[in-house]
């Protein structure tokens, strides 16, 4: 193994990217073979990166959302093809956006718009691979949305507190099911709330807070510290700090209002879909249980072979797939939660890896036949060049590293 090229590269992700600094672990076999760190956590006080620095994980909290949906599937407590109204009556009635406008991304259609009833219901497999025709809306009345100043911000969380033994993220997600969806469900492939949507789901059929239902049978039986919702002082202050791309340049600012960019979730809300805080080293021991069989380092078994082969099969073709290559996952189809490699092209990866990323640049890739795990971390918001061109050159550098 030779890793002199990628270590070189990643060296040069300030100066090519503008990337104030980055962290990347790759393991085979749950060892660790490569680790390499750059740059600063803070590029004004010129605070050097650090092994135990935290990130926001953004969307990479959507491959651990799985792990639990999946876990369920293998208990029987949740059907694949299971209707989401079992679960969230609210769900029962849904509306659809009549055909005939386009709404991208940002401009959410709300029931003023003309809708008629859905012909179909959501199943539990329309959320996994985003099928299921919601959007991102992060407004009210998902509520999601917290742009307020921190006086109001505990009296708009305390205005979306459910019932009794109803936590804010089922009290949230409920309130979703007002939304109109963008199409029926299962005709088109649209990135949305869908795995925020399961997450409450997890919290119904198991009776635990999310958070909790993670720590215990995830984060646990893989040895993982450092992942979580609500992170304690200590923990805050080992965040690295977070930069916004001015216009998409590699000029990097500093963010410290994430509802500028439609990011900052109410504090009680734990997101399904973007919310987890962690390290590299917490996150890198979930996905390679998924790298080796479904059992982690500890020796405990996350998942079954077979749920594992689930997640490297793709879902997306025909229309659903022209929709997902707006992604630009160039060579990737979309499965059950998770981008899946389904064109070999110059890809150095082997057909069925998969994986996610996060907004501020996290990469996910998890490869059960080399039994392989890449996680890369970065902390830059909205500069679209890394996940088109550095992550896949990572990719790429670390299958050539081993081919050395």
């Amino acid at each position: 193994m030779n890793f002199e090229r990628l270590t070189t590269y990643l060296d040069e992700l300030q100066e090519r990217y503008g990337v104030p600094g980055s962290d990347l672990l790759v393991t085979k076999n749950q060892e660790e073979i490569y680790r390499h760190l750059t740059g600063y956590r803070d590029y004004e006080h010129k605070e050097a990166t650090k092994e135990n620095q935290l990130y926001r994980l953004f969307s990479a909290t959507k491959v651990i959302t799985m792990i639990a949906v999946m876990q369920q599937i293998e208990a029987g407590k949740i059907g694949l093809y299971d209707e989401l109204q079992k679960f969230l009556p609210e769900y029962g009635t849904l509306y659809v956006v009549d055909e005939g406008k386009d709404y991208g991304w940002g401009n959410w259609p709300d029931l003023s718009v003309p809708c008629h009833l859905s012909h179909k219901p959501i199943r539990i497999i329309d959320l996994m691979t985003m099928t299921a025709g919601l959007n991102y809306n992060t407004e009210p009345p998902t509520g999601m949305s917290l742009s307020e100043d921190k006086a109001s911000a505990g009296k708009k969380e305390a205005q979306m507190k459910g019932a009794p033994g109803e936590t804010l993220t089922q009290k949230v997600m409920r309130a979703a099911a007002q939304m109109p969806l963008l199409f029926e469900p299962g005709t088109h492939w649209a990135y949305s709330l869908a795995h925020d949507v399961l997450a409450a789901v997890v919290e119904v059929v198991t009776g635990q807070r999310f958070s909790d239902y993670l720590e215990e049978h995830i984060f646990l039986p893989s040895g993982a510290s450092d992942l979580t919702f609500h992170p304690n002082a200590e923990q805050e202050k080992r965040m690295a700090a977070l930069y916004v791309s001015k216009n998409g340049t590699k000029e990097m600012l500093p963010c410290t209002d994430l509802s500028v960019l439609g990011l900052r979730m109410l504090s009680q809300f734990e997101s399904g879909g973007g919310g987890l805080i962690g390290g590299v080293e917490g996150y890198s021991k979930v996905i390679a249980a998924l790298a080796n069989g479904g059992v982690t380092g500890k020796g405990e078994r996350l998942l079954t072979e077979k749920s594992i082969r689930l997640f490297m099969t793709p879902y997306t073709s025909g229309e659903l797939q022209l929709d997902f290559m707006k992604m630009q996952k160039f060579g990737y189809s979309y499965g059950l939660g998770v981008r899946v490699l389904t064109e070999k092209g110059s890809s150095r990866s082997p057909l069925g890896e998969f994986g996610w990323d996060g907004a501020a640049g996290a990469y996910v890739l998890i490869d059960p036949i080399h039994h392989l795990t890449i996680f890369y971390a970065q902390h830059t918001l909205a500069y679209d060049a890394v996940f088109t061109e550095v992550h896949p050159r990572i990719r790429d550098l670390v299958y050539e590293a081993l081919e050395d």
